[in-house]
């Protein structure tokens, strides 16, 4: 049985939690510094414990014997995380969006004895498994555009939105720099940026640049396409009044404040939707051709409980990652990009079936 440390037993963390247990394959310690967030794991799912997580000794004293370790934290207590996996010598999972945390785990990771394999979850994560997979059926690239949104199937208020994800990773999608391949060369694009309209099964969206999502896609795309970049999709006025906030009143600037706001004004769902809206264009067979993935997946029961689909989604994007090495399907050791999963193996897991 595979020992298993999950660090945050938070929205993500108890689904996490959930999956893995269910399938008497992996013995999982959950840690958390928040009691209550612990006592909502029901005992016969995992051993619980109440450590501060933010101090790099206590994360050391859970992480022994342990042969994977999941990140389930806030982006800025990642990098501590990573640094006991490789003392440690377990495998190493996060779940983050943050572009400086991921250039500091390819750091760690570098001639390591184990896997490291940050950015699972939806957008970075699945997304790109998607996209490398449709990419992959073209003999040359001229575009890889990526479009994901987790929404409010009932969306209310002005903002038409409601929080299904961590306050802090939204913050940095919206406030920091994106990168993007344009005419064949890298390059930085500013968030909330690049605005644009279409429309899937009769519903108008919008989508616009955000930081993240594009993952490692970059690194293994470049030279290879002219143009890729990844938004994120919203209900139509969205993306204005964000940018009133980020930039007129420059809350990018005061993102404490930002995130207090947001969780105090902005109510969280279960009743959503998660979007993934993927197109490549392309030589086959010497003519120009584009093929599109599209997917809606909403909230629904597993094992008896009601997980939102943003839940759902990041939640078996990870343990579908867990599974795919522990099979053997992935690279072992070092740093390991999302990409370099097959998008048959994901599907044909028994927790990326969710995505199926």
């Amino acid at each position: 049985m595979t020992k298993l440390l999950l660090l945050g037993a938070g929205k993500i963390g108890g689904a996490i939690t959930a999956l893995l247990a269910d399938t008497g394959d992996y013995a999982v310690t959950v840690a958390d510094s928040d009691e209550a967030m612990l006592e909502l794991i029901p005992d016969n799912e995992a051993a619980r414990e109440s450590a501060d997580l933010s101090d790099a000794k206590s994360i050391l004293a859970l992480a022994q014997e342990k042969d994977v370790i999941v990140s389930a934290l806030p982006f800025y207590l990642n990098v501590s995380v990573a640094e006991t996996a490789r003392a440690v010598g377990a495998h190493y999972f996060d779940l983050t969006e943050d572009v400086e945390t991921t250039v500091a785990v390819r750091s760690i990771a570098d001639n390591a004895a184990t896997a490291f394999v940050p950015q699972c979850g939806l957008a970075p994560g699945f997304v790109s498994i998607v996209a490398n997979d449709v990419a992959g059926r073209f003999e040359s690239l001229r575009d890889v555009h990526m479009r994901v949104g987790a929404l409010p199937q009932y969306p209310v208020n002005a903002l038409k939105y409601n929080l299904t994800w961590s306050t802090d990773g939204l913050i940095n999608e919206y406030c920091n720099p994106c990168d993007a391949v344009h005419d064949g060369a890298r390059v930085q694009v500013m968030a909330l940026e690049g605005l644009e309209h279409f429309s899937l099964d009769g519903v108008r969206y919008e989508a616009f640049n955000t930081s993240g999502g594009l993952g490692t896609l970059g690194d293994t795309l470049e030279g290879k396409v002219d143009s890729l970049n990844y938004k994120t999709v919203r209900y139509p006025g969205h993306r204005d009044m964000v940018k009133m906030l980020v930039r007129d009143l420059r809350l990018s600037e005061r993102r404490t404040l930002f995130r207090d706001l947001l969780d105090t004004a902005i109510p969280m769902t279960k009743q959503d939707v998660v979007l993934i809206f993927v197109t490549v264009a392309g030589e086959q067979e010497g003519r120009l051709t584009q093929e599109t993935y599209a997917k809606k997946i909403y909230n629904s029961e597993i094992h008896g409980r009601e997980w939102s689909a943003i839940q759902v989604t990041t939640a078996s994007g990870i343990c579908a990652m867990v599974d795919l090495l522990i099979a053997g399907k992935l690279p072992q050791k070092g740093f390991v990009r999302q990409e370099q999963c097959h998008l048959e193996d994901f599907l044909g897991n028994r927790f990326g079936r969710h995505y199926a």
